[in-house]
């Protein structure tokens, strides 16, 4: 409703009109210059709205499923969401990109060309750290990264590929594999400085390190498939999952792993009693012997078990359900 013209507004008008100080024509080719946009012959716009909104939808998926496989895989708190899908040319994405990054540079066997994915030191950096054992968090300085960190990031970067394969298994043939990993954008020429680009932004969250996530996919890449980025085929990928997608996410669910915690009973001490505690004290809890004890799972009652032994270590036996059900 942004073009109708409010009362006042056409009084205005009116009372220019009658006036002289406004004419029809100029009125005629105000209305003209409103309904005209600036457009860019150097930078066509060579993506349609609807494939626009395809891709949108496509790749919010993808972050959904990249959030859930590495929240399992690394055991940390990841988000990953779909923030902006834009066409810029490539000398623009190159410059925008913010070093130290690492691109990668990946296709796919069965098509012809190659497509980037960007990751930036915020995002990789604590990926890389947690797979090495770390608490996943970015150094005070964003320096390059070494050969075993690069190493390793390799392997992350593997896996995430994967993922995408699975969102575009039904718009890409075979599969995908790194071609080639690079620190500088400037000295990566896989592209013309005016070829247009399709820019995917990812903003990620890796233990409260946020960063971004980019793939840059070229016209060229996505023209023999552009075709199949209607909504009506990606409507009816959401219906009908294939069985090995769905074996791929409980093998994931499956995998990943919960922390278990069993309460074996609750008791008051005084603070002055508290500070004098030494190895060897007993405590009595308001739990009687036989009893059973609580399990909780990511701090949520589930069970009700008993303790025991299996060898040396110290188990439980997992009795009913805690509350109904």
């Amino acid at each position: 409703m942004g073009d109708v013209l409010s009362q006042a507004e056409i009084d205005a008008l009116l009372e220019g009109l009658v006036s002289g100080e406004v004419t029809a024509e100029q009125v005629e080719a105000e209305a003209i210059s409103q309904k005209l946009k600036p457009y860019d012959f150097r930078q066509p716009n060579k993506f349609t709205k609807e494939q626009l909104v395809t891709l949108q939808a496509l790749h919010g998926g993808y972050a959904r499923l990249l959030t859930n496989f590495l929240s399992g895989l690394l055991n940390a708190n990841i988000d990953i969401e779909l923030a902006s899908v834009g066409q810029v040319t490539y000398e623009e994405f190159a410059r925008s990109v913010v070093t130290p990054t690492l691109l990668t540079i990946f296709n796919f066997n069965e098509h012809k060309g190659h497509a980037i994915m960007e990751t930036n030191a915020q995002f990789l950096k604590p990926l890389v750290d947690l797979q090495m054992g770390g608490e996943g968090q970015m150094p005070d300085r964003a320096a390059e990264l070494t050969e075993i960190e690069m190493s390793v990031a390799r392997k992350i970067l593997e896996k995430m590929i994967n993922q995408l394969d699975i969102v575009w298994k039904d718009i890409f043939k075979g599969q995908p594999s790194i071609v080639a990993l690079e620190t500088n954008p400037h000295l990566t020429q896989l592209l013309a400085p005016s070829d247009i680009v399709l820019v995917i932004t990812f903003a990620t969250d890796v233990e409260e390190s946020k960063g971004l996530l980019n793939l840059c996919l070229s016209y060229n890449f996505l023209e023999p498939v552009l075709p199949k980025f209607t909504s009506n085929q990606f409507k009816q990928g959401l219906q009908q999952p294939e069985p090995d997608d769905v074996k791929a996410l409980e093998h994931w669910i499956k995998s990943s792993g919960i922390e278990m915690s069993v309460l074996v009973g609750c008791g008051k001490l005084r603070i002055k009693d508290f500070l004098e505690l030494h190895a060897g004290d007993v405590l009595m809890l308001d739990r009687q012997q036989g009893h059973d004890l609580e399990l909780f799972v990511q701090d949520q009652l589930k069970f009700k078990v008993q303790p025991g032994r299996i060898g040396q270590k110290l188990a439980i036996q997992v009795t009913s359900l805690a509350g109904e059900g």
